[in-house]
């Protein structure tokens, strides 16, 4: 069972700061426009005020170089008193580098609200195994930083979740979805990106309604962490309801099939109560995915009834809600809805 510590409520005029754990690109020349744009909204239209670290801008190159400092920024953030929440600039794909150098006593004597998704799973999961619950969401590149403006259905679960001490309730579809790229150039900051209708989500099998505590992340990324000391313990799994996405990279159904499968081989598919899957980027490989689901979790491993809900909002396409790691949640198949049970924060 999971047995996380819930971070305080963000409110207006919080001081938050911005860390760059992983690309650095938010300090390259060509990108700060981008940064700036994202912090603006942030203080805008959350009433935050927002700083950077030390090493947050120090661009791409350097933070590669130096995943020692990308750490020490994360640890300096979670030491220093005055800042309410942490915010990730971006992802990546080597943010594990930082692990020799973070000590996981100071995220669970300090516990803040840490947002951000992709590569920001690494970050996550030092949480979770430090005890603290974090947000699998919105980014500060990627998101706060939507050309023209956020998207709406971001901008409510951005409210509804960190800013608000009360049940998060059902988590209804956005009615749009967009994985279109649009190079962060600034000529392109007053081009929207285009959208398609959402189709809502499906279940691939199950009945009735089961619970459990969110667990997950990008499930390239969670390959990273695999036998390291952040990897969860056995027992972590017990009753929880995992989420997986998949990133931009877009990976082929087969390496999606061996992963899901060695979750099945660690006995860690059998332990819980249900799953449920991202949106998969451009829609790439979406019924295929749903062929290796099919294939792994009820043909091989034989768990016909456990319940599975596909295509929902989180992850690499926009807009995105958030997921608080081991808040309740319910999967309620024959409705066809997914709640969450309890605030995110307190």
């Amino acid at each position: 069972m999971l047995n996380l510590i819930k971070p305080s409520a963000l409110k207006r005029g919080d001081k938050i700061a911005t860390v760059s754990l992983s690309w650095g690109g938010a300090g390259d020349k060509e990108v700060l426009w981008r940064y700036y744009q994202g912090k603006e909204r942030l203080q805008d239209e959350f009433g935050l005020e927002v700083i950077e670290m030390e090493h947050t801008l120090k661009g791409s190159e350097y933070l590669y170089k130096h995943p020692e400092k990308r750490a020490e920024d994360f640890m300096n953030a979670f030491k220093d008193t005055s800042i309410k929440g942490i915010f990730s600039c971006i992802g990546g794909e080597e943010s594990i580098r930082m692990l020799p150098f973070i000590d996981l006593n100071i995220i669970k004597e300090n516990p803040k609200v840490f947002i951000g998704y992709s590569d920001t799973t690494i970050g996550h999961m030092m949480c979770l195994t430090a005890g603290l619950s974090s947000f699998y969401g919105p980014a500060i590149l990627s998101d706060f930083a939507e050309n023209v403006r956020m998207f709406d259905y971001t901008k409510h679960w951005v409210n509804k979740v960190l800013f608000n001490t009360e049940q998060i309730g059902e988590v209804h579809s956005s009615n749009i979805w967009t994985s279109e790229h649009l190079a962060w150039d600034e000529g392109n900051k007053n081009i929207s990106r285009n959208t398609k209708a959402h189709d809502g989500v499906e279940i691939l099998q199950g009945n009735g309604k089961v619970k459990g505590q969110l667990i997950g992340g990008c499930i390239e990324v969670l390959e990273m962490i695999k036998v390291t000391k952040i990897w969860p313990e056995e027992n972590v799994w017990n009753d929880t309801i995992l989420f997986f996405e998949t990133s931009e990279d877009t990976p082929s159904p087969k390496y999606f099939e061996y992963w899901l499968r060695n979750y099945g081989s660690q006995g860690i598919l059998e332990k819980v109560k249900g799953i449920i899957f991202g949106k998969p980027y451009d829609n790439k490989y979406y019924e295929e995915y749903k062929k290796v689901i099919r294939k792994v979790i009820s043909d091989e491993l034989n768990l016909k009834d456990l319940p599975i809900m596909y295509n929902m909002n989180f992850g690499h396409t926009s807009p995105m809600m958030i997921i608080p790691y081991g808040a309740l949640a319910e999967i309620d198949c024959n409705n066809i809805k997914f709640s969450i049970l309890e605030s995110g924060v307190l």
